[in-house]
């Protein structure tokens, strides 16, 4: 068998911080479960963001294979799209829109929310300036927040925004990932930087809990929710007729982002 301490020691590290998330997080799952659910029930939407890495929670919960309708996400390429590091679309690029005031509200503004909607938003830190103002912008146009972020990281770090406040500040509920400070978990001889950062690990479990939550609350409301059906079942006339179902209801459900701008109060 080949020895591999660094991997050995990454996965039962992983494991013991994963072990503990659930019980540390039930409270906070029952509550962002059930303002999810009402959402969905009353066809409303619960919107996710997230820039840089945090991007992959969001189309963790959609679209992807066991999504349903009712999830959407908000990602802004010039926020996510920087995979060049140099060059055009670049990392440089990227990090400083993160800290550009009243970014957020641009991309609010082309949205018309419903009453029931509510937002997600995800950053390990909690504290970057686009964050915390789109945080402020959804909880002043009446959406209910839900924070996932590394709660150990963000209790630690200085606030970036303006107003002193961080994502935990404003969030109605927040979801802990359990990734440590600076994210990474190994220290390595023969390196200065920590590397087997945790915070994808830890946040995806704990957005597939809720997923798999609120759809049993759904369904025991008697509302079957709409599921993507996986498209690797090539040639199966019956998931391709799923596909454009599922199609169908989303735009019809995401169609009401658009339809009422204009609108008084919109």
């Amino acid at each position: 068998m080949p020895s591999l301490p660094a991997a050995d020691l990454y996965f039962r590290e992983a494991l013991a911080r994963l072990q503990r998330l659930f019980d540390s997080q039930r409270a906070a799952l029952d509550r962002a479960a059930a303002l999810c659910t009402e959402a969905i029930a009353t066809e409303g939407l619960v919107h996710l963001f997230g820039c840089g890495h945090s991007r992959m929670m969001c189309e963790e919960m959609t679209p992807r294979q066991g999504c349903f309708v009712g999830w959407h996400t908000i990602v802004e390429l010039g926020l996510t799209f920087h995979n060049l590091i140099v060059g055009p679309n670049g990392l440089r690029q990227s990090l400083h829109l993160e800290k550009t005031p009243g970014y957020a509200e641009q991309i609010l503004r082309n949205f018309a929310f419903g009453p029931k909607d509510v937002m997600v938003v995800i950053s390990t830190s909690g504290i970057r300036e686009i964050i915390v103002e789109m945080a402020l912008g959804a909880k002043q146009r009446g959406l209910k927040v839900i924070g996932l972020l590394s709660q150990e990281h963000c209790d630690q770090a200085r606030p970036a925004h303006s107003s002193g406040k961080k994502l935990s500040d404003i969030a109605d509920v927040v979801l802990d990932n359990g990734a440590p400070v600076g994210d990474s978990l190994l220290q390595l001889d023969g390196c200065r930087h920590k590397t087997g950062p945790f915070s994808t690990v830890g946040g995806a479990l704990v957005m597939n809990m809720l997923r798999v939550e609120v759809a049993r609350r759904l369904a025991e409301r008697g509302i079957e929710p709409v599921f993507l059906p996986s498209h690797q079942f090539v040639g199966s006339k019956t998931v391709e007729e799923e596909l454009e179902y599922f199609y169908a209801q989303y735009a019809r459900r995401v169609a009401q982002l658009y339809a009422r701008q204009g609108e008084p109060g919109a």
